[in-house]
């Protein structure tokens, strides 16, 4: 039987973390910095520099590359424990779309594109985007990608546009998808491509306004118009970019749920503390079914969630491909962790939906979660193709 249970070593540096989260990182919740935006940089750069001197900076990252060199299963307690903040994981540099990107850039970038781009992304100094996703389609189903890359023999000219680009204004490591076209001078198909925020030819139009507020300097519209960039500047293999994207997304799912737990966890502590002393009708709401048994449904769903996680991030550290298994425990863990969110506004009554406590602020970021890195129905429908291709309900664990 597989053993789940965290090292004790790691449920003390799960500790550390929630209290260095606690004592250090909640303060900035109140910051004006952090606008309906997102955190702004300046806020970002401050936070990092606390978890810098904590010695908590890049859990995730290689530590030849100068991160902690953490595992998956590691990760899933650590990043939990960052998360009881959203501010948690901004701080430690281990939150989307960075985390992510400086996973793909250790697996597929060359030695001198690591130096350039990717270590000063562990250092903490720079930001980066995935601009993938555009108004036609691209994004759940990247197939309809629409920017081209047109190579001319010399150079590729990149041209198109993108919305939803997370922390675009600002970031400086560029990972950018376009489809380069037949053409006689060598390979085509989807390819990514690595450049610099100040090449001419990126323009970010605006920032757009959404309900969530997590992600530093907010998400973004970009033009591409006439940017070009040489041969090597693709990011791995020309038209190759699907299968990064897919290799990218299943480890991100994952720390995605990692990071939501914490949020979650964070949300039923204060419905729980406002339950025990909060009184209806001569005695507290925590005494009364109704209530007590919301905050009963939150324990079993974050428990569910959390072997979930714990089951998935095993197998990624036993090199196993678990890109269905990603699947499962995203569309499963977003949609139970929004209930939990939803339960406790429901616990908190009127307050609930105010800034007087961040649940508000969860639960709007929480339902943002059912949607990034797939929508639940777009997991679903993966799940149903598998089915129907392997012709069995259950998949070889190992």
């Amino acid at each position: 039987m597989t053993d789940f249970t965290i090292p004790a070593e790691t449920a003390a540096l799960a500790r550390r973390v929630r209290q260095f989260v606690i004592e250090k990182i909640i303060p900035y919740e109140r910051d004006p910095r952090l606008t309906q935006h997102g955190p702004t940089d300046a806020l970002r750069d401050e936070l990092v520099a606390l978890a810098r001197a904590e010695g908590l900076l890049t859990p995730q990252a290689p530590k030849e590359l100068g991160g902690m060199g953490f595992d998956h299963a590691t990760q899933a307690a650590v990043f939990e424990a960052a998360g009881w903040s959203t501010l948690g994981p901004v701080a430690m540099n281990c939150a989307a779309p960075d985390e992510g990107n400086m996973y793909l850039l250790g697996r597929i970038a060359r030695p001198d594109q690591i130096d350039q781009f990717l270590r000063p992304m562990i250092s903490g100094d720079r930001r980066s985007v995935f601009a993938m996703t555009e108004p036609g389609g691209a994004g759940s189903d990247p197939a309809q990608l629409a920017t081209t890359a047109v190579f001319n023999g010399n150079d590729y000219e990149i041209n198109g546009l993108k919305w939803l680009i997370t922390g675009a204004n600002g970031a400086k490591t560029w990972i950018i998808m376009a489809n380069v076209p037949e053409n006689p001078h060598g390979a085509h198909g989807p390819t990514l491509f690595l450049c610099e925020h100040d090449t001419p030819g990126i323009h970010i139009e605006r920032v757009m306004d959404s309900m969530d507020r997590n992600y530093v300097e907010g998400h973004a519209v970009v033009r591409f118009a006439g940017l070009r960039l040489g041969p090597t500047q693709v990011l791995g293999e020309v038209g190759s970019a699907l299968r990064y994207a897919q290799m990218r997304l299943a480890p991100a799912r994952l720390t995605h749920c990692m990071r939501w737990l914490g949020a979650a966890a964070r949300a039923q502590h204060i419905a729980l503390e406002h339950a025990r002393v909060r009184t209806a009708f001569g005695k507290a709401l925590l005494d009364h079914q109704g209530v007590n048994f919301m905050l009963a449904d939150n324990e079993i769903a974050m428990h569910q969630c959390r072997l979930a996680i714990r089951h998935t991030a095993w197998l990624l550290d036993g090199n196993v491909r678990a890109r269905h298994e990603s699947s499962i425990v995203k569309a499963f863990v977003s949609e139970e962790l929004f209930k939990v969110a939803d339960r406790c506004i429901q616990i908190l009554g009127g307050i609930g939906v105010t800034s007087e406590t961040v649940v508000e602020m969860i639960f709007r970021d929480m339902r943002g979660f059912r949607l990034y890195d797939g929508p639940t129905e777009v997991h679903k429908f993966a799940i149903a193709t598998q089915l129907a291709r392997t012709g069995t309900a259950f998949a070889d664990p190992v």
